[in-house]
């Protein structure tokens, strides 16, 4: 089959809008899966996936399907529509040529609709709208086609309507994808001189790196000799097949299909994301790839058991074979031990890969409150530092000045809710930069913020005041200057490291007055007295005490002289004092655990 009988597409979505439904009925449809052995979400393989309902890795699979007496293969990657995950959207939009923009009719356009129809826009590639859930009794099927059409600029009459439940209209769809995605194109046409773009990858204990394939050009089979463009890894194919949804091997894959290749390497530090496979010295220029994803969010993970810590080494770094967005360094800390700064595209993610790291490999862990990182400048020399660690922010900022990252959020929201939502856009210094009527009776609202403060439960404020019909979605833009300080814990007089916490210079006493109160609760009293203190800007803000557990050395004593009481309570007195000049404050575990503890 030649590639003009080809056709590779995506379907993208905001999350919940039924992506991964519709296609378990493409797959039914085509023949793909038989039916007696069709699941839901048959695509959505990992147990997390299937446990939460969405996609969290993108997944391909190839159909066979005939039109007009003519046979087609439909390439499908199906993608995760949350947005922590967009990363593997653009990875699945370099590889294909089309896309379904699926709109759920209950809910109309929603705001990660916006994100990854620019996306797609970005990637110039053909986009079919398509209304999902038409069988639903609360489907506005055309309010939504209206809206659709509106937010493309094309006519109604161009969009389709499906219910991937039921399968209405999905062979229509079907259809369509053969008339309107084009068939791929090889861009140089020397079969000897393959070329293929790599867009994801997994590992194997037994056939090592297993890498995902869009051929661009000539054929690959078993036995050829290729290397990463990139990196200069070279290898033999052991393997070479396609998606169906299952690893199936093949005689060769071609320009224009989508496939995988086995590699036989066992250490994945050469295989990235993005690389382009090539035959050694064919002089062929490598295929644009991909940005690579910057963390957004790091959170530092240890062990419950130090004797944990080469097992949560080795998980994270099996992990990221899988997953070459999350990165990680090892760090200490006095009282948790060893155990890694973490580096997450968000908080979906980092609860996906800690959830993973506790099932799949048997960890009990510590997870510590997420943060973003900040760059100080040097105002003398221009020198730039990243700080990922609170700890490590400067109290002193003379000659400094703090760069916090600033997103681009996208709001969603019926307009009687907007008079309630400012008070919070002002508490997040959230700055709105555009607005405009979207359908009867929303709004999209265009917002600058700090990521800081989309990170101090922005969005789950916004849902709680919006009764739960905003959506929401967001894109980093740069860094903008930050007025922030370190807030650091004394306990007796010493600093805790692991307490510390970078926060707005105009919350700080609050936050102060808060973390202060709530160590005193945690803390248990000992035989000493207890002062905690917060303090930041080079003052202390708070101040709490714990007094010593008072015991009475005269107890044993029944009766006798009163001089002798008095002794041993003098003694006792001084033996505090002595204790209060050189006792150190035990604070347990648990405290750490409980102070350092995500919320939620």
């Amino acid at each position: 089959m030649t590639a003009k009988s080809i056709r590779n597409f995506s379907i993208i979505a905001h999350i919940d809008h039924g992506k991964s439904t519709l296609a378990d009925r493409m797959l039914e449809l085509t023949g793909t899966i038989e039916k007696r052995k069709m699941k839901e979400q048959v695509l959505d393989s990992m147990e997390l996936e299937r446990e939460r309902g969405i996609t969290i890795k993108m997944q391909p699979v190839r159909m066979e399907y005939e039109h007009e007496g003519q046979p087609y293969i439909l390439n499908l990657i199906d993608t995760p529509g949350h947005i922590d995950f967009s990363y593997e959207v653009s990875r699945a939009l370099k590889a294909v040529e089309g896309v379904l923009l699926l709109v759920d009719a209950t809910q109309g356009v929603q705001a990660q609709t916006l994100s990854v129809l620019d996306m797609a826009r970005a990637e110039n590639l053909v986009i079919i709208p398509v209304i999902n859930k038409i069988d639903l009794p609360s489907a506005k099927v055309e309010e939504t086609r209206l809206e659709v059409a509106k937010l493309l600029g094309v006519a109604p009459e161009l969009i389709m309507a499906v219910s991937g439940k039921t399968g209405a209209g999905v062979n229509d769809l079907l259809q369509a994808i053969i008339r309107r995605v084009p068939a791929p194109v090889a861009e140089y046409g020397d079969q000897n001189n393959p070329r293929a773009l790599v867009f994801d990858f997994e590992y194997s204990k037994h056939r090592g790196v297993v890498v995902y394939v869009r051929v661009i050009d000539g054929a690959l089979t078993k036995g050829d000799i290729l290397i990463f463009a990139g990196s200069g890894e070279k290898f033999g194919i052991l393997e070479v097949g396609v998606f169906m949804p299952t690893k199936i091997s093949a005689p060769e894959i071609r320009a224009g299909e989508i496939g995988y290749i086995v590699t036989g390497i066992k250490e994945a530090g050469g295989a990235k994301v993005g690389d382009t496979l090539v035959l050694p010295q064919n002089g062929l220029p490598v295929v644009p790839g991909y940005k690579l994803a910057s963390p957004v969010v790091w959170a530092s993970i240890y062990p419950e058991s130090q004797d944990d810590f080469t097992q949560l080494r080795q998980s994270l770094e099996r992990l990221r074979l899988e997953d070459a967005s999350l990165s990680f360094e090892e760090e200490s800390s006095g009282a948790l031990g060893r155990g890694f700064r973490s580096g997450f595209l968000g908080m979906l993610h980092m609860e996906i890969i800690t959830e993973r790291l506790k099932r799949e490999f048997n960890l009990n862990l510590v997870i510590a409150t997420p943060t973003i990182s900040y760059e100080i400048k040097n105002t003398t020399t221009g020198g730039l530092e990243a700080i990922y660690s609170p700890h490590l922010f400067p109290e002193d900022l003379k000659n400094k000045e703090v760069l916090e990252t600033w997103v681009k959020v996208q709001l969603i929201l019926p307009v009687n809710y907007l008079n309630s939502l400012m008070a919070i856009l002002y508490d997040h210094e959230a700055e709105i930069t555009d607005m405009d009527n979207f359908g009867d009776n929303r709004t999209n609202l265009s917002l600058a913020m700090p990521l800081r403060e989309l990170m101090r439960n922005f969005f789950d404020e916004v849902k709680s005041v919006t009764s739960g019909y905003a959506s929401f979605s967001y894109n980093i833009v740069g860094v903008k200057p930050a007025d922030v300080v370190r807030l650091d814990v004394l306990i007796n007089e010493e600093v805790m490291p692991a307490f510390s916490r970078v926060v707005a210079r105009r919350r700080v006493e609050l936050e102060a007055e808060d973390v202060a109160d709530k160590l005193k609760k945690l803390l248990p009293r000992q035989l000493i007295i207890i002062k905690i203190q917060t303090k930041a800007m080079g003052r202390i803000i708070a101040s709490r005490t714990i007094s010593a557990i008072r015991k009475d050395v005269t107890d044993y004593l029944y009766g006798g002289d009163i001089t002798r009481k008095m002794k041993l309570r003098e003694k006792q007195k001084k033996g505090k004092k002595k204790m209060q000049k050189i006792g150190k404050v035990n604070i347990p575990q648990e405290v750490f655990l409980k102070m350092m503890k995500s919320t939620e």
